[in-house]
């Protein structure tokens, strides 16, 4: 079984963020100015965005395969001053600079699976965060019958159809470890031919520790942070009961 993140044509296939974040990362570099720098970079989703707006943007990210995609779609779109991207990891970076706004859309923080790890990466983007900068990131909020519907079950997260014809679904099944805040995912890309037939099935795995919103901002706070603004949408709604998605704009004590 691979690594999900080895197919960087599937995952820039079907992973399109949350609706409205692009747009959001953009407001929140303009309104900074100044450097930015993407932890969980990937293919390029939102760091060549902001390298297109004439953003100074670094992206880092584990993956190689990732940021061989993404060094390809910024040289497809014209982009040749700008943009760094950078194989690292977030909890270990050391770039010997400062950025105005450091940010971890689409969730990534969530594949720091213990404490330890968290409040390494916290460091880190603390010891590289301009004076007055902002720290920006998202997490989905964990929802108990979610966990009770999906658990040991195969899912189908979507079906997506290529220019020659053929679709390509993806299907997820998740294990969960509530005592650790665990869920272990394998998920399978299915291609298939426009007469339906299979041609190509890939399996990978990832873990992710799933985090609340209360446990979140105490970790902030122990690190060294203070949020500022807390939202329940792209669209800045307010953050309560029924949201989905928990949107945290932060800066340095």
């Amino acid at each position: 079984m691979g690594n999900m993140y080895q197919w960087a044509d599937y995952y820039d296939l079907t992973q399109r963020g949350v609706p409205g974040d692009v747009e959001f990362y953009l407001e929140q570099a303009r309104q900074v100015g100044g450097k930015v720098l993407e932890l969980g970079c990937g293919t390029g989703r939102i760091t060549i965005p902001m390298a297109q707006e004439g953003i100074e943007a670094t992206g880092i990210d584990l993956s190689t395969e990732m940021l061989a995609k993404a060094e390809q779609k910024a040289k497809e779109q014209g982009i040749t001053s700008g943009l760094k991207l950078l194989q690292g990891d977030m909890r270990s970076f050391d770039l010997g600079e400062t950025f105005s706004l450091i940010m971890i859309p689409f969730r990534s923080f969530l594949h720091l699976l213990h404490i330890a790890e968290q409040m390494k990466a916290l460091t880190c983007i603390r010891k590289h965060l301009a004076p007055g900068g902002n720290f920006v990131m998202n997490v989905f909020v964990p929802k108990i019958n979610h966990f009770y519907e999906e658990n040991e079950k195969m899912s189908l997260r979507g079906t997506h159809r290529l220019p020659s014809g053929e679709e390509v679904a993806m299907w997820d099944y998740t294990r969960y470890d509530h005592f650790q805040q665990l869920s272990e995912v394998t998920r399978t890309y299915e291609r298939s031919d426009a007469q339906g037939l299979v041609t190509e099935r890939v399996t990978g795995r990832f873990n992710l520790r799933y985090i609340f919103p209360a446990e979140l901002h105490h970790l902030l706070r122990l690190n060294g942070f203070k949020i500022t603004q807390r939202y329940g949408s792209f669209a800045k709604a307010p953050f309560d009961a029924s949201s989905s998605e928990l949107i945290i704009v932060a800066e340095a004590l």
